[in-house]
């Protein structure tokens, strides 16, 4: 099959992103997500089954089949904004590796068109099936949540011991920029020595310079009232600005990343 009729099933695509990669980028959400996290502000993603979530008081329907032609049309319209700014195509979700054709057919035909490519995922995946995007695939922003496997299946469903040497077996293949992001979470991994505990697990991977605090937000939370679903996280607050730079010198002081606060 050519790789212009692949399909896979979306549920947004947000473009002028400054946020998931380098310059101006426009991000496919893809459907789907083996993970129930405790935080996660697209509770949409997570099942892959197409839903109804009310917004405003009216029902939308989250979710739709698409071909790679269909998500390039519309990727395509800012290719200007690209070349000027290093941007260009992000896969996003969910866990983009839970469509392994479609985000390899999305990244491939990115490449063929010259486009920059970035992938935000937690590597949750036999690594035959990362390995065969990686030659397409120019920025891996790699979410690690938490070195503790029996802490992160609590608040996050699963454990991490899979994604943990995948994102090794990634720095590996020297094939890809890779970038570790950290949601920063209150009473998950907001702590000086976790956050310390991931930075050296960071520095310890071949070829990585960088280290992204993401802070925690409640932007999500109305999306759980429109599924008709509780928001996990109660009434958890945000970091403080000053708790943010207190982990980010935390980082610096254990590791050689550099250390950005937000993506």
């Amino acid at each position: 099959m050519d790789d212009l009729e692949v399909k896979g099933r979306i549920f947004d695509i947000q473009r002028y992103s400054i946020h998931d990669g380098i310059g101006i980028r426009t991000i496919v959400f893809l459907k789907g997500c083996a993970m129930r996290c405790k935080w996660c502000c697209n509770p949409e993603s997570q099942s892959h089954e197409i839903e109804t979530m009310t917004v405003l008081g009216e029902p939308k329907t989250v979710g739709r089949d698409v071909t790679v032609a269909e998500v390039m049309d519309i990727v395509e319209r800012d290719r200007q904004y690209y070349y000027r700014s290093g941007g260009g195509l992000t896969l996003s979700g969910g866990e983009s590796l839970l469509q392994p054709d479609f985000a390899k057919a999305l990244l491939k035909e990115a490449k063929r068109r010259g486009i920059n490519t970035a992938m935000e995922s937690m590597g949750f995946a036999d690594f035959k099936v990362i390995e065969s995007i990686l030659p397409y695939l120019d920025t891996y922003l790699f979410d690690i949540k938490h070195t503790d496997p029996a802490k992160h299946e609590k608040f996050c469903g699963k454990r991490n011991d899979l994604m943990l040497e995948n994102a090794r077996k990634t720095a590996l293949s020297g094939l890809t920029r890779l970038i570790v992001r950290v949601p920063v979470i209150p009473t998950f991994n907001d702590t000086p020595e976790e956050i310390a505990g991931i930075a050296r697990f960071a520095d310890s991977l071949p070829g990585v310079k960088d280290i992204h605090l993401l802070p925690y937000h409640r932007y999500g939370e109305g999306k759980y009232e429109g599924l008709n679903r509780p928001y996990p996280m109660g009434n958890i607050e945000t970091p403080t600005a000053e708790h943010m730079e207190m982990l980010k010198k935390q980082v610096e002081h254990v590791s050689k990343l550099v250390c950005h606060i937000g993506g």
